[in-house]
Parts: C-alpha cells; sequence; structure tokens
C-alpha cells in the first residue's frame, strides 16, 4: 500500500481532477513561513462531498497522507505536505448554499471566501464579521479558528461557526450542530472540529451565524508617546465598556513604514485605529467617549469620520502595514508570528517584546488586535543571512515564553501547524496527548495532515 498506488486508483474517477504537474505542485508546496517548500505528490480538486469522501476512502485503504487546502495563507506551515501524499484543493467547492435571512445564517461551501460571501450577501442586510485580513477561505478559518480585526466586537471562527459537514479519514461524512442559535445535546462536535487543523477531518460545508450589516459605521485614529500610554488607552476602552468593532495597534516603526510605502504623513509614534458599528447617534456618541479618553491619556491628534473615504484614509496604515514593513527592509521577508495574552498584561508583554526586538541584530515592527490581547511581530530577515533566521526563532522563542508567564497562549490566532508544536507540552500539559487520543481514536492510520498540531505518532 503506498502513495503511488492511491493515486493510481483515484485516476480512474477524477480524471484531470487529479494533477501532477509541476506547477501545481510548486504552488501547493509553498507557505507564507519560513519552512522549506514541500510539494504534495499530487492534487486533487473535488467538487462535491461526495468526491471528498471517495478521495478519503481511498487513500484510508493505501495509507496515503491527505492535506486540506484552502487559499494557502497559513503562517505555521499548515498545508505543507511533509510526508507527501495528497493536496486536496477545496477552491472548485465555492459556492454559497443557502442563506436563511430570518434567521441570520447561511450555509456554504469550505472554497468560498470571506469577501465573496459578503458580496453575495450585500443585498440582505446581514454580512460575516470574521476578518484575519487575507481574503481566506471559510474552510481554511474554520480550520484554523481564525479571528483578525473584528474579533473584539464579534468573536472568531469559534463564536461564528453553528455547524459542520465533515468526511472523516475513512470516508465517512458527518454533522455536527444544528441551525439552531444553542444546544445542550452531547459533545461539542463543532468545536472539536474548528481549530483542527485538517488533522480530524476534511470540512465540507459549513454553517455560519451572520449579522446585521451597521446602519453606520465611524473609525477614529490617534497617536500616542510610547507604546505603553497606547496598551493602556485600549485597556482603558476596553475596561469603560466602550463598545469598539476593531481596535488595532501599530507601533512607532510600523508608521514610518506607511509614510515612506505610501507617501502618507503619521506622526512616527505608537497609534490605535478605531471603528464603532451601531446607529448614527450610536456611533457618534462611541467616537466622542473614546476621543474624551484618548485626551485623559495624553493621546494626539485624534480624528474621526463616518465618510468612507475618509475612513479609508485613516486606516490606511493598518491596511498597507505589512506589505510597508516588508518593503522597509530591501529583499527581506518576514518571519511573522504572534501571540495573546490576557488584556492586563498587554502593556508588559508588548514592552517587553519591543525591547527584546531592539536588542536583535533585525527589525521587527509590532503590530496586533489589541483589543483582545493579540499582537504580531513581522521580523524581516535576509535568505542569504542564515543567522538572521536564527535570531527570528530566537524573538520567536521567548515571545512565547513569555505569553505562557503572563497567562496566556502561545498563539492567539496563527494557530500550531509545524511552527509552534513544541510549545504544545508547555501550554497544556496532560491535554496534548489527550489531543493525540483523539487524533487517534478518528484517524488511526494518522493520513490525515500528519507532522501537525498533536503528538506525532
Amino acid at each position: 500500500m503506498t502513495i503511488t498506488t492511491a493515486l493510481e486508483a483515484l485516476e480512474g474517477f477524477l480524471g484531470d481532477r487529479l494533477s501532477r504537474s509541476k506547477s501545481d505542485l510548486a504552488a501547493h508546496g509553498q507557505s507564507e513561513s519560513y519552512f522549506a517548500p514541500t510539494p504534495p505528490d499530487a492534487v486533487a480538486y473535488p467538487e462535491s462531498t461526495e468526491d471528498v469522501s471517495r478521495i478519503l476512502a481511498t487513500c484510508a485503504e493505501h495509507g496515503c497522507p491527505v492535506i486540506g487546502w484552502g487559499a494557502g495563507t497559513s503562517l505555521e506551515g499548515h498545508a505543507l505536505a511533509i510526508q507527501g501524499g495528497l493536496c486536496v484543493d477545496f477552491s472548485r467547492m465555492n459556492r454559497l448554499l443557502e442563506v436563511h435571512p430570518e434567521d441570520m445564517d447561511a450555509v456554504v461551501q469550505p472554497g468560498l471566501t470571506r469577501e465573496e460571501l459578503n458580496r453575495d450577501l450585500r443585498a440582505t442586510g446581514l454580512f460575516f464579521p470574521v476578518d484575519p485580513g487575507a481574503n481566506a477561505s471559510l474552510g481554511g478559518m474554520a480550520a484554523t479558528r481564525a479571528s483578525g480585526t473584528t474579533t473584539v466586537r464579534y468573536g472568531t471562527m469559534a463564536d461564528n461557526v453553528l455547524g459542520l459537514q465533515v468526511v472523516l479519514a475513512d470516508g465517512r461524512v458527518i454533522r455536527t450542530g444544528t441551525r439552531a442559535r444553542k444546544s445542550a445535546s452531547g459533545y461539542d462536535m463543532t468545536r472539536l472540529f474548528v481549530g483542527s487543523e485538517g488533522t480530524l477531518g476534511l470540512i465540507t460545508e459549513l454553517t455560519l451565524r451572520l449579522h446585521g450589516q451597521p446602519e453606520a459605521i465611524s473609525a477614529a485614529i490617534c497617536a500616542f508617546g510610547g507604546i505603553g500610554d497606547a496598551v493602556d488607552c485600549v485597556m482603558a476602552t476596553i475596561q469603560s465598556g466602550i463598545k469598539v468593532a476593531r481596535i488595532e495597534f501599530v507601533d512607532a516603526a510600523t508608521a514610518a513604514a506607511v509614510n515612506a510605502y505610501s507617501a502618507a504623513d503619521f506622526a512616527e509614534k505608537p497609534h490605535l485605529l478605531v471603528e464603532f458599528h451601531g446607529s448614527e447617534q450610536g456611533v457618534a456618541e462611541e467616537a466622542q467617549r473614546f476621543g474624551e479618553l484618548v485626551a485623559e491619556m495624553g493621546g494626539e491628534g485624534f480624528r474621526w469620520s463616518t465618510k468612507a473615504e475618509d475612513r479609508s484614509a485613516l486606516w490606511e496604515m493598518r491596511h498597507t502595514a505589512y506589505w510597508a514593513i516588508l518593503a522597509s527592509r530591501k529583499g527581506a521577508r518576514a518571519v511573522v508570528t504572534d501571540l495573546c495574552v490576557p488584556i492586563s498584561r498587554l502593556a508588559e508583554a508588548v514592552e517587553e517584546t519591543r525591547a527584546d526586538i531592539a536588542a536583535s541584530p533585525i527589525p521587527g515592527p509590532i503590530l496586533g488586535h489589541m483589543g483582545d490581547g493579540n499582537f504580531h511581530a513581522i521580523l524581516l530577515i535576509h535568505d542569504e543571512a542564515p543567522e538572521e533566521l536564527e535570531a527570528a526563532k530566537a524573538l520567536s522563542h521567548r515571545m512565547v515564553e513569555r505569553a505562557l508567564r503572563l497567562g496566556g497562549t502561545v498563539t492567539g490566532e496563527h494557530g500550531v501547524g509545524m511552527g509552534k508544536l513544541d510549545y504544545m507540552t508547555a501550554e497544556h500539559g496532560e491535554a496534548w496527548p489527550l489531543m493525540g487520543d483523539i487524533k487517534r481514536a478518528l484517524d488511526p492510520a494518522g493520513i490525515l495532515n500528519p507532522g501537525k498540531v498533536v503528538p506525532q505518532h
């Protein structure tokens, strides 16, 4: 039983939907992380749950590894075929199947992206709020328990997935959850699969919670003299009950990079960028309250607007931050890492991380979703200088230790993949081997995304 025999068996029913072209394999062997490219042996393009079921049953029979693929935007090597095998690309399963406006939910296939879904929902007065920044596929977002800029108001994928259709390692098809808004019926299987990174099954359908499109949106921006002041303002905002939809942080290095990249004129200081959703009166009141708090805490340059074009200008710093940071060091690439801590320890975590990066040989601007205690360091390295990658790994390691010391998690939204495997015991203790037991119960041959998330066979 080999990968080769599995692929030969699959060719019979997939036909030209099974690709072994070098370009296809190379495209599915890349990631946005520092891991070396690892192309799969073939790429399958299913068009239905039945296709996926047959693919997995065949691969299980022949012991062929199977890796799910959404948009390929993961940052910890989640979708790399490190043991070879078959990559299952869900780009052809990208339909909006049902919308139930009266119940505020929708049923979608996994290859549909969040931006495509929201375009389809425009006429309904509803939208899907989880925004990880990239135009990720919804199946991939569920598999990695994605979150992002709007988490402080709307929650993560774990809060917005009501149910799933999943194909297990042996080809069985199950459904988890219902369209009801709550249940006391048995184990919460939906949340087991949300965040499992394709190690327990392949998601072929999602039932998503939708939200009403806000009547009005206002955005605000302000600068602070130091990182600690900005983070203290975030904590005060949350603790004061100001209803922010987004509250983002960028450091002075990010502001400088955006100025150089976009010919902008932001003060080269730490900034907060905030957005409010609600009624016209409500967002105006929240913006005013936030502005008063900023003034009390030493902020400066406070500006806010409800006009779409003005909001876009205010958010330019956050929207272009990643590309601006990359451009700030010619020829560099980014090692991006994240952590999440209780908001009361956020200032300590950010300031220690900033000092650690300043003492290192590489630059690493910081930005993040401060409203939920999550921030990112974008560590810039040159490939021709291997010592810089080692410096980036050392910084990431110390960030992880810091997060755990402060009562947080080793990753708030990037996930585990391969990159954070070594820290799972430190965070989870005896619960990590238990995750391995669950994996073996559902995937005894270990064919689903091997080498990720759980202790290895």
